[in-house]
């Protein structure tokens, strides 16, 4: 027998030295405060570590520890146990030796189940302690595997010829609070679009589109801002696929005729999702998208953007205002949310007040006011910024500048020592000074309101588990800005494609930027009506790189590719053009 085992915890973590005695004695008074045992106290407070804490409990209930197991789980072993179960006890079958089955745990205080497990399995269960990541691992697994059988599940549809759109609509959606992966045993339709929703989110897909033709439906995702054909749903099926989703988004399922919005919360492998769906009526039927949206993912830190070191030193002065506007520019899906997002989480701080209008809120963020437009009811971006401004806040988010109302708005509140954050859809950083003038604010407004103007788009990251290196034609290179004796002899990446990037070569986004600072000479620029091209001819004499300039930037660093970023900067190259 162990000596550890009959020992407390504490005792034991002291005696493998990984912690102090008085140490163990702060977390037993701690513990008092809060209902935790002592090993999740001591971990909250920093003085011991997850392994430590496993090898422990190993030592105390004579269980081996293992801290690895991803290459040994067998991912048809685990599917023959429930998910909910899996979730609510932490432990999962994961390897198979004879009639013995290696039982993954992570709490092996309770080890009740282990008794529902052998009779489910039909064997000898063999627990071993590992960790809270292997178990989600596992999860994660279950999840792969059903999202593999979603060809397998069309198959099966089509030969169901009895799921018709009145089946559908009788399953009552009552399912918000359920984890989408364990609807697994529902009808094929509902599964399907189960499928279809959890291999989007397994391929780190933005947007799902259904869209139907004459003879068929195609299911397209769209990964990393390029969009890819997945599936076919047969066109007898399309009806019943329309109406599932709508179903799931609480919309009318006996409108054809006009365009819905709808939102569908969701629970997948353990995070919530969010997704907002538009139905819109084409030629040959419905066309659905869906918008996915993972709750509190995505907030990055402003220095995480990809910006270059003089514009990150730049942005991180100018965000600390006491007042004016930054306007953040470019078009739907180039990243302006995260950016702003990134740019409140650098100011925020207990003695500011921060207050947002976006439509819709799209992440959540701890100690900030943040209002949803609601057009229906008469909460616009102009009516809730007026409100807003009775609430004395420090810093205001305005989602988008839509209209005059709400352009003249945000410029006077930068006027009254508030500094707003807002964004245009204009392709550059010159063009939304244009934008605010043709909205109707005066030039002298502008330019006494403004402080910098980002544009920005989104490239695609080569691959890391795939990247290679090659010497591309000098021409390319060129094409991106380099003279012809800079892009000489220059060695760039690519992608070879491999199964992380689902042969797609590319793995991720980051930033593109073009900053534009409205220093005198500009303001003199905008007060003399000049136009946008030479605005940003002069800009770029006082340093400002353009989109594509930054673009090189990131190939030569060897974060992108020279054909994402030519797709990316088109508008830019065309804006030379008219020079």
């Amino acid at each position: 027998m162990d000596t550890a085992q009959g020992l407390k915890i504490g005792e034991i973590l002291v005696q493998n030295g990984n912690i102090h005695a008085e140490q163990v004695d702060e977390g037993l008074e701690l513990q008092k405060l809060r209902p935790k045992r002592i090993g999740e106290v001591l971990l909250d407070l920093g003085y011991i570590e997850e392994d430590h804490l496993l090898n422990a409990l190993s030592s105390q209930f004579g269980i081996p520890f293992e801290p690895d197991i991803q290459k040994e789980i067998d991912a048809a072993l685990t599917t023959r146990v429930p998910l909910s179960f899996i979730r609510e006890y932490q432990m999962v079958p994961y390897r198979k030796n004879g009639s013995a089955f290696y039982v993954a745990v992570h709490d092996p205080v309770n080890l009740m189940p282990l008794d529902d497990l052998r009779l489910l399995l039909g064997g000898s269960v063999i627990p071993v302690i590992c960790r809270q990541q292997d178990i989600q691992a596992v999860i994660d697994g279950y999840f792969d595997q059903q999202g593999e059988n979603a060809s397998d599940m069309l198959d099966s549809i089509v030969l169901d010829n009895d799921s018709d759109e009145d089946g559908v609509q009788a399953f009552d959606l009552a399912e918000s609070d359920r984890d989408l992966l364990d609807l697994a045993n529902e009808a094929p339709i509902i599964k399907l679009i189960n499928l279809l929703i959890s291999g989007a989110v397994k391929e780190r897909a933005s947007d799902i589109h259904v869209e139907p033709f004459e003879r068929e439906v195609y299911v397209r995702y769209r990964v990393d801002g390029v969009l890819y054909h997945k599936f076919t749903v047969p066109k007898n099926q399309q009806a019943a696929v329309v109406s599932r989703v709508k179903i799931m988004a609480r919309m009318n399922i006996a409108e054809h005729r006009l365009p819905q919005d709808g939102r569908i919360k969701i629970r997948l492998s353990g995070k919530e999702i969010d997704i907002r769906v538009s139905v819109i009526p084409v030629q040959h039927g419905e066309r659905v998208v869906m918008r996915i949206l993972e709750k509190g993912s995505f907030l990055f830190g402003l220095e995480e953007l990809g910006m270059g070191p003089l514009d990150y030193q730049l942005m991180d002065k100018l965000v600390t205002s006491s007042h004016g506007i930054i306007l953040v520019t470019g078009p739907t899906g180039s990243g302006k949310s995260t950016t702003l997002y990134a740019c409140l989480q650098r100011v925020l701080s207990p003695d500011i007040n921060v207050i947002t209008v976006e439509d819709p809120v799209e992440y959540h963020m701890a100690g900030v006011g943040q209002i949803e437009v609601k057009s229906k009811i008469g909460l616009t971006f102009a009516s809730a910024l007026r409100s807003i401004l009775r609430q004395d806040p420090d810093v205001i988010l305005v989602g988008e500048v839509r209209d005059h109302e709400t352009a003249d708005m945000a410029v006077h509140a930068s006027l009254t020592g508030h500094l707003v954050f807002t964004t245009l859809h204009t392709n550059d950083s010159a063009g939304a000074i244009t934008r605010l003038v043709n909205m109707g604010i005066e030039p002298f407004l502008v330019t006494s309101s403004t402080i910098a103007i980002l544009a920005q788009r989104l490239v695609r990251c080569i691959c890391p588990n795939c990247k290679e290196a090659y010497e591309p034609e000098i021409e390319s290179l060129v094409e991106l800005g380099l003279s012809e004796s800079d892009a000489k002899g220059k060695l760039v990446y690519r992608g070879a494609g491999c199964e992380k990037c689902q042969q797609r070569g590319y793995f991720g986004r980051t930033g593109i930027f073009e900053m534009l600072v409205m220093n005198p000479h500009i303001q003199n620029l905008v007060l003399r009506g000049t136009d946008s091209n030479v605005i940003k001819r002069e800009a770029r004499k006082f340093g400002m790189r353009t989109l594509r300039e930054d673009g090189a930037r990131r190939v030569l660093d060897g974060v992108s590719t020279i054909e994402e970023v030519l797709r990316v900067t088109r508008d830019d190259f065309l804006d030379e053009l008219t020079e």
